[in-house]
């Protein structure tokens, strides 16, 4: 098995804990201890943003509090998650070295703030983060309560200063072989008479500067989450250095715009991910915010597809940042918790322990709120989750495995909302991604996300939604999959331009992919939310479409579905091809769910992924441990119990009973059958 950390062969129960924020207190602290304990907590990340306090002044290293800390929570048998602290920066630093600030877009220097406002190119800021991580790892490296580095805190943010300005160059120098007219060609500068002479003369995309080259705004966005990814590695290499034996982690955000964490995540051993989704609000159902959530999840767990993964933030009760920061409905702590193992994770964490007195946090959710107290709803609920996760311990290691799986690309997603065509709004790269995950949600399908250039071999199925822009590599990589025998499901706008947004001459798709799909598109119909058309499948059933049909030339492909309306009725919207060993489908416009899933109805069954029908609002996880023994997880997000019909039978580890056939689940409650 995968165990995460071998000192913990169970389930990690716990989340942000700050006591730098009360070493004035001793009370509180020794409370603490005890109510984690009490709460089924087993573990606490210590010294997030806590550098002010680990160093007040330049050299003057404090460490004694936190090796209290440490060695209380493990003679209790709670482990350390370390952070170093370089979220955030103390004001000596900003002060002395003023180069460690960022420059805004508009080219102005930040002033002392807030977090995550500093240049990760600074040598300066560098040189200090060296020291700190030395010391820290020196310091605490061979403790036994450590299990887990967590490196800074949620990356995020650019900088646009002299010093990334010509890191930017370089980045650019090095991609494009230090031909400049290489890059001239591959961003079409002739248009507006934009051409380079130099790599010199390439800025970044400031607020009054360069906009209209979209292979520059493009590659500043890799450049950007590579610098951040070339920092994250600097940090590791120190830790590493000292502690070699200690994995590391950097918490991720979701599907955070600005980096591209299949990037990041070659740089860390354990990803970990903050989930803060908005529960119980007015436009959803819970089991929708369910499936969003169980879709992120999805993405974290496939970064890394061999271990699982770490749900390394989220809040017991409320945030305080969103539109509206609403309580936790009863029984949805208990309900996603169950769900987050089940999508893949071994750690249910929350942000934080206890709630802080003051500034910017202040009122965000907590284990321990203000009160003080263990009697409170959140507290009850959160022991709860902790007796849970102590019945679910036998699935801690075992892994997601599906034979379904769908693309999500970063760098299409940036180069989709740059391009200047189609409609403003409606794009929606990420809804239409998030769509194909939900129709195999909804039918209890297991489905993985790939990215580009993976090993594909173990997926009979891959859905290709939105590919925009594709390399050739990328063309071949996919034209390799068919041919071996895979089947792929594509949609409108698949390879319309290369990978630094050049279009492809000859028809889309392009990169080689039209071969694959036996079809060229033609043009491109953006509907106005106000239109609609229709298709009429070959097997009878009828499908409303909306916001962009394909205009579609066959070169061999098999019409499964045609327009009925506009000047292309009864054009192909809908189309199959065989290739090689394999099929390649391709749907020329925007399907809602339902449809959606009798389409894809007969390609599961051919590509021997089995379905599960499920009542409305219960959603169906499958995990499998090494010794091929599985865990199915039913997790019920309706305010009424939910009958299900079990897949297998075995023992109910929530409860030890024996279970089989029809099953009753409770209120947001669960069956998890080993």
């Amino acid at each position: 098995m995968s165990v995460l950390f071998p000192k913990i062969p169970a389930l990690l129960h716990g989340g942000d804990y700050n006591p730098d924020q009360w070493l004035d207190r001793p009370d509180i602290l020794e409370e603490d201890i005890k109510m984690m304990k009490k709460a089924g907590v087993n573990t606490a990340t210590v010294g997030v943003f806590s550098w002010s306090t680990l160093e007040p002044q330049e050299g003057n290293f404090q460490f004694g509090w936190l090796h209290d800390i440490i060695d209380k929570l493990y003679e209790n048998g709670i482990y350390t998650v370390l952070a170093t602290p370089t979220g955030a920066r103390p004001a000596w630093m900003d002060e002395k070295y003023p180069s460690v600030l960022r420059v805004e877009k508009d080219g102005r220097r930040n002033h002392h703030s807030g977090r995550h406002n500093h240049c990760m190119s600074s040598l300066e800021y560098r040189s200090l983060v060296e020291k700190m991580d030395t010391k820290l790892a020196q310091e605490f490296g061979n403790h036994p309560g450590l299990i887990l580095w967590h490196i800074s805190n949620e990356f995020g943010g650019e900088c646009y200063c002299e010093n990334c300005k010509k890191r930017f160059q370089e980045y650019l120098r090095e991609k494009y072989h230090n031909n400049i007219e290489e890059l001239n060609k591959q961003w079409w500068t002739s248009f507006w008479s934009r051409r380079f002479d130099s790599f010199e003369q390439i800025e970044p995309p400031y607020d009054n500067g360069e906009h209209s080259i979209l292979g520059l705004n493009l590659d500043w966005k890799r450049f950007n989450s590579w610098n951040m990814k070339d920092y994250l590695a600097f940090e590791r290499r120190i830790l590493k250095k000292y502690t070699p034996q200690v994995p590391a982690t950097a918490n991720f955000m979701k599907l955070f715009e600005q980096l591209d964490y299949v990037d990041l995540a070659k740089e860390i051993d354990i990803i970990s991910w903050d989930g803060y989704p908005s529960w119980n609000n007015d436009y959803e159902t819970p089991a929708d915010t369910a499936a969003e959530l169980s879709f992120d999840h999805t993405v974290m767990r496939s970064l890394k597809k061999d271990k699982p993964f770490m749900l390394m933030e989220s809040t017991p009760s409320l945030v305080n940042w969103h539109s509206f920061n609403k309580l936790k409905r009863p029984g949805i702590l208990r309900a996603s918790s169950i769900q987050t193992i089940g999508c893949g994770s071994d750690t249910v964490q929350y942000f934080q322990w206890r709630k802080g007195r003051g500034a910017a946090e202040q009122f965000h959710g907590a284990v321990v709120d203000h009160l003080g107290r263990d009697d409170t709803r959140v507290f009850k609920e959160v022991s709860e989750v902790g007796e849970i996760l102590k019945k679910l311990a036998p699935v801690t290691g075992s892994k997601v495995t599906s034979k379904a799986a769908v693309l999500f690309d970063w760098s299409n997603r940036w180069a989709i909302k740059d391009m200047q065509g189609m409609a403003r709004d409606t794009k929606n790269y990420e809804k239409e991604v998030r769509k194909f995950y939900n129709i195999h949600l909804k039918k209890g399908i297991n489905a993985d996300i790939v990215f580009p250039l993976e090993d594909l071999s173990s997926y009979s199925l891959v859905v290709l939604p939105m590919y925009y822009a594709v390399s050739k590599e990328a063309g071949e990589w996919l034209k390799e999959y068919v041919k071996n025998g895979g089947t792929v499901v594509a949609t409108y706008l698949t390879a319309y331009v290369n990978e630094n947004t050049l279009a492809y001459l000859g028809g889309f798709p392009g990169a080689g992919l039209g071969e694959v799909f036996g079809l060229y598109a033609e043009e491109l119909d953006t509907l106005y939310p106000t239109d609609s058309n229709s298709v009429l499948m070959k097997d009878g059933n009828k499908a409303l479409v909306k916001d962009y049909c394909e205009l579609i030339k066959l070169t061999g492909a098999e019409v499964l579905g045609t327009y009925e309306s506009d000047f292309y009725a009864g054009m192909p919207a809908v189309t199959v091809h065989s290739y090689g060993k394999g099929k390649a489908y391709y749907i020329g416009t925007r399907m809602e769910e339902a449809d959606l899933i009798k389409f894809f109805t007969p390609i599961w069954s051919e590509c021997g992924i089995k379905e599960k029908e499920l009542p409305e609002g219960v959603e169906y996880l499958t995990r499998t441990a090494e010794d091929g023994s599985t865990f199915d997880f039913y997790v019920n997000y309706n305010a009424t119990p939910a009958t299900v019909q079990l897949a297998k039978d075995g023992t109910n580890l929530l409860n030890g009973e024996a279970v089989s056939g029809k099953v009753e689940i409770l209120p947001f409650n669960a069956v998890v059958v080993k």
